[in-house]
């Protein structure tokens, strides 16, 4: 029986976890994270972007006060140049405590003119007299037009490789007499930030540069083999949305964007690449199929034991016994409590006292009989006695005594004397309740009332070995 059991379990749970692998593909389908590199980079150039809009805003504030006029004011050369280097020591100092250099710091603050010549910049004398602006055009533009703006300046010639914002400085009267910009590292710790920032994924910077992308900055996470689709990002720089990396491997995917916001847009672009993992595919999924099953089939097998110990085995003890009487040992009775086949026990051992002629035992353990009364005797119990129903009240000497006692009083002492003549005949008791004999009681009444026109009232009598109520008329 236990091979029996486990072989139809077994079929059953390997068709139930078939079924619910084909409901899962059905529901899930080839579900992947492909996509998830195209937010993380959409998420890092959006910081980006949100930082360079930050100092851009505060860089205004600073370009429109007097520190940033003061070198245009100067009479010489070199007084201007000296007073140009103090005002943008003294702007670096207050972005120390500025919200918006938080997460970056200035690497270089420019002080220019109107022709794009660098006045002075911070802690240095260097590029007093440059011509930035015809290296940074489009600053220049921007900062004529007097608007704020930002750039990448990338530029191994002159040391460059980064992030710049500008504003422009106006004199009193509101004539654009020059510029400010400020320039913050573009490197792997300023992309190793915008990951953690956003979604943790390894970032790139490249620059497309000798007709191949050039990458100059890589986050945290990144490795040789995720290079691998650089030159690809180039797509990302005549496109405003995310473009797909090409060239990866199978387990990495990987996504381009222009980094939009910094001077035309098409100086930069950002790649994120992540692992590429597919859920919902068969391979993934046969292995938690395999996994169900082997449990299913674990749980059948334990069950299967369980079962075999409880149905089975007093199943072999009762085949055992009855062989032992069907070879001529009738004396013997199977004793087994069992919550499904104790029925069957109780009515093979009856079967058994009826075939081979002995009478069973039916007394309880103090010897007294286990059979409940009849209903015949219960009846029979209430035989009424009419032998007084022709005299009237004042011919009965408990007329008057029943008929003033309380209904309640009078149905409890009835029950009660009752109870006492059927235990003192030795009948069984516990079978009567209160109520039942009380209602059959009421009925009786009613009748012998219709029957003889008159109210009646019943005392108990035990006459020999029968009980009997004794009508006694009330009026």
């Amino acid at each position: 029986m236990r091979e029996t059991i486990i072989g139809v379990f077994a079929v059953v749970v390997l068709i139930v976890s078939v079924l619910s692998f084909a409901l899962m593909r059905l529901t899930l389908g080839d579900v992947s994270n492909k996509g998830e590199a195209q937010r993380a980079v959409t998420a890092a150039v959006a910081q980006l972007q949100v930082e360079g809009l930050r100092i851009e805003r505060w860089l205004a504030q600073q370009a429109n006060t007097d520190l940033a006029r003061e070198p245009f004011d100067a009479g010489t050369p070199k007084t201007r140049a000296d007073t140009a280097t103090t005002s943008a020591n003294t702007i670096e100092e207050q972005s120390k405590n500025a919200p918006s250099f938080a997460v970056v710091k200035p690497t270089v603050v420019v002080l220019f003119d109107a022709k794009g010549i660098v006045l002075a910049r911070n802690g240095s004398n260097l590029m007093r007299g440059q011509k930035i602006g015809e290296r940074h055009p489009t600053m220049m533009k921007a900062v004529l037009a007097g608007n704020t703006g930002s750039d990448v300046w990338v530029d191994k010639s002159h040391n460059e490789q980064l992030l710049t914002s500008y504003a422009p400085i106006r004199s009193a009267d509101g004539k654009i007499i020059g510029g400010v910009a400020v320039g913050t590292a573009f490197n792997n710790g300023r992309l190793k930030y915008a990951s953690e920032a956003t979604s943790k994924s390894a970032l790139l910077a490249a620059i497309f540069a000798n007709d191949k992308m050039d990458v100059i900055a890589r986050s945290n996470g990144t490795t040789d083999a995720m290079l691998a689709g650089a030159d690809s990002g180039k797509q990302a720089l005549n496109n405003d949305q995310p473009v797909a990396l090409s060239g990866l491997s199978e387990d990495l995917d990987g996504a381009a964007m222009a980094l939009g916001g910094y001077g035309d847009g098409k100086q930069a672009v950002i790649m994120a690449v992540t692992p590429a993992r597919v859920i919902g595919s068969f391979k993934s999924l046969i292995l938690s199929l395999l996994g169900a099953f082997a449990m299913g089939l674990l749980l059948t097998i334990l069950s299967a034991h369980l079962i075999n110990a409880y149905i089975s085995q007093p199943i072999e003890d009762l085949e055992d016994g009855l062989l032992t009487i069907i070879n001529g040992q009738t004396d013997i009775r199977f004793e087994l409590e069992h919550k499904v086949l104790g029925g069957l026990v109780f009515r093979i051992n009856s079967l058994l006292n009826q075939l081979l002629g002995v009478k069973e035992d039916d007394t309880d353990e103090e010897g007294r009989p286990s059979q409940s009364p009849s209903s015949q005797s219960f009846s029979a119990a209430l035989n009424v006695d009419e032998r007084m129903v022709a005299l009237s009240a004042d011919d009965v000497d408990d007329a008057k005594e029943l008929r003033d006692e309380p209904p309640e009083d009078y149905y409890k002492r009835l029950y009660d004397e009752y109870i006492a003549a059927k235990s003192e005949l030795g009948d069984p008791v516990d079978h009567i309740k209160f109520a039942p004999l009380c209602k059959r009681i009421k009925a009786s009444e009613q009748q012998m009332a219709a029957k003889h026109g008159k109210p009646f009232r019943y005392k108990v009598e035990l006459k020999g070995k029968e009980i009997v109520l004794v009508a006694v008329p009330l009026a």
